[in-house]
C-alpha cells in the first residue's frame, strides 16, 4: 500500500515541494479533472446505505468494503460516534435521499480512546471558550459502538432504523469485526 505518510508533520502548513500540501491537493484534483467525465448519476446511493466512520486516516472504506463511487453516503467524524450531526445526516440521508441500512464503523486504537472530556475544559483555558460539543471520548470501543446503534435505532428522526449494524475495523489487519447490539 502506497501512501504519503512521509510528510513530515510539524505546526502549521505542512510544505510540499514548493507548495503548501493544499497546494499539492489542487494540484492533484487538476490532474484529476483533467480525466474527469460525468458519470451520470444522482446523489441518491445505489446501495441505499449510510456508513457512519471515523476520520482516522488509516480507514479507507470504499477498499475496506468494495464500494464504488455511488454506492453509499459516508458520514465521517472523530470517532464515528453518533452525535446530533450525524443523526441530521443520516435523517436527510433517509427522507430525502432514499438510503434504508446504516453501518458504524469504529476501529481499534482510536484516538478517542486515549483522552477525556477534559479536552473540553483544556480549550476553555487556552482560548477563553468551551466548546458547545462534547468529545464523546470512550474506554471500550465494543461498548461505544453499541451506544452508537441505539443512538440511530432510537431516533425519532429516522424512518428506517431495522438494518443497522455496527463494526470495529482492526486496523492492523483491515477485518472488520461485527458487534452484537445487546
Amino acid at each position: 500500500m502506497t501512501t504519503s505518510a512521509s510528510v513530515p508533520a510539524s505546526s502549521g502548513s505542512v510544505t510540499v515541494g514548493h507548495g503548501t500540501v493544499t497546494d499539492r491537493l489542487v494540484d492533484a484534483n487538476e490532474q484529476y479533472a483533467g480525466a474527469f467525465t460525468d458519470p451520470g448519476m444522482d446523489a441518491r446511493p445505489v446501495l441505499r446505505v449510510a456508513v457512519v466512520a471515523c476520520m482516522d486516516a488509516r480507514l479507507d472504506l470504499h477498499a475496506a468494503l468494495g464500494l464504488e463511487l455511488g454506492d453509499c453516503h459516508t458520514v465521517r467524524n472523530a470517532g464515528g460516534v453518533v452525535t446530533d450531526d450525524v443523526i441530521r445526516s443520516l435523517t436527510i440521508s433517509q427522507r430525502a435521499l432514499g438510503t434504508r441500512s446504516v453501518v458504524l464503523i469504529h476501529h481499534t486504537n482510536c484516538g478517542l480512546e486515549s483522552i477525556t472530556e477534559e479536552f473540553r475544559h483544556d480549550l476553555e483555558m487556552e482560548v477563553g471558550q468551551r466548546p458547545a460539543w462534547a468529545v464523546e471520548s470512550f474506554r471500550d470501543v465494543d461498548q461505544d459502538v453499541r451506544q452508537s446503534m441505539q443512538r440511530v435505532r432510537t431516533s425519532p428522526f429516522l424512518l428506517h432504523t431495522d438494518d443497522v449494524r455496527g463494526f470495529v475495523f482492526d486496523v492492523k489487519t483491515g477485518l472488520l469485526r461485527e458487534i452484537d447490539p445487546a
